[in-house]
């Protein structure tokens, strides 16, 4: 049980009147006790205690390697298992859930609590203090962006042979991981060939790259439970002088909003400085997705760098600077970095050049 990360929790919770908090997520919680479990459709919940009694609930069929600093209440299948939980909060003022539990659940305890209780939506109190990484975090998400700066020039020597659909590139990344060190891909690849560069989840298909297309290639590992991401494009053998335009616009925004990142600076504004770039290049709805996101053990975790978020950058954030312009039925360019705050700016976590490439 990690009791730093468990008390910055706390912490969150008291600041916003909740004394019972339920996590439900996964992920955090191994972030909070250091122990992995995959429940499916089972009822697996830590519950969080401002009173400092914590407890891990927890199906028979689960299976523990390791002690664990905390009660554990196992349960069987054909247990009121809910009931036990609600046996837990009957002296609860305020309980907060997480955005993950489903509502089998959370309806059913909600008919079980006495009518004093109150419920809100808690996932902030965890959600804010995984925004920041330690030390030890920090050092994990570098080695896996480096890995991912080895793993894309492979990729793109691979695209530039111009003999493999984006679905047979796509299925070679994962063996380049694994030959790297990683442990897996932290999500499917998207490769993407000309036209199909202007579908931002574009799954890849059987298509084949043909000269002046650009390839976006977007892709991440996972190392020791922490995940990568990064973006390129390229182009194959020729690139016209408005795909250079347009490229070159996205570059300038990428960098633009890199520049400015610091302590204090706010996530709307780094977002806005790229997209008014694009803009003045002629491109509004073409930039039709926010400018990044959150990323730890999760992909895609709490907050975004875009215009609904006008919180403060703080040092130790890891987030994604990702500015594109897509043109449907011709083309498309996107370039994303990770980006690591520290004292005084930023750290660009990816290394591999944003300058433009013609490859085969």
């Amino acid at each position: 049980m990690n009791q730093k990360r468990i008390n910055s929790v706390l912490e969150q919770m008291q600041k916003r009147g909740i004394d019972h908090l339920i996590i439900s997520d996964p992920s955090s919680i191994d972030y909070l006790i250091d122990y992995q479990n995959q429940p499916g459709e089972r009822m697996y919940v830590l519950l969080l205690s401002l009173d400092g009694s914590h407890t891990l609930f927890l199906n028979n069929l689960f299976y523990l390697d390791k002690e664990l600093d905390l009660d554990i209440v196992w349960y069987s299948d054909t247990d009121d298992y809910v009931q036990i939980l609600a046996d837990h909060l009957q002296d609860a003022n305020c309980i907060g859930v997480d955005k993950f539990w489903p509502a089998k659940f959370l309806l059913t305890l909600m008919s079980l609590i006495n009518d004093e209780s109150c419920f809100e939506l808690g996932s902030i109190c965890v959600d804010y203090v995984r925004m920041k990484k330690d030390e030890e975090e920090q050092k994990l998400m570098i080695k896996a962006s480096q890995i991912n700066d080895l793993a894309v020039d492979q990729m793109i020597e691979l695209v530039g042979l111009g003999k493999y659909s984006e679905k047979e590139v796509s299925e070679k990344l994962a063996d380049i991981y694994k030959s790297l060190g990683s442990d897996d891909n932290s999500f499917l690849p998207i490769v993407a060939y000309g036209k199909n560069c202007a579908d931002n989840h574009h799954v890849g298909d059987a298509a084949m790259v043909k000269a002046g297309d650009s390839i976006i290639i977007d892709m991440g590992c996972l190392y020791h439970g922490y995940c990568s991401d990064m973006t390129r494009t390229v182009f194959y053998k020729e690139v016209s002088d408005e795909h250079r335009r347009v490229y070159e616009l996205v570059k300038k925004a990428n960098e633009a909003a890199e520049a400015m990142i610091k302590p204090g600076v706010k996530l709307c504004d780094i977002d806005k400085c790229a997209r008014d770039i694009i803009k003045e290049g002629g491109f509004v709805a073409e930039f039709n997705h926010r400018l990044g996101h959150f990323i730890g053990r999760d992909v895609h975790e709490y907050g975004d760098v875009s215009a609904n978020f006008d919180l403060e950058v703080e040092e130790g954030m890891v987030f994604s600077i990702e500015p594109g312009v897509y043109i449907q039925g011709d083309f498309g360019v996107r370039i994303e970095d990770l980006v690591l705050v520290t004292k005084d700016g930023c750290k660009v976590l990816n290394s591999y050049s944003k300058d433009l490439k013609i490859v085969g």
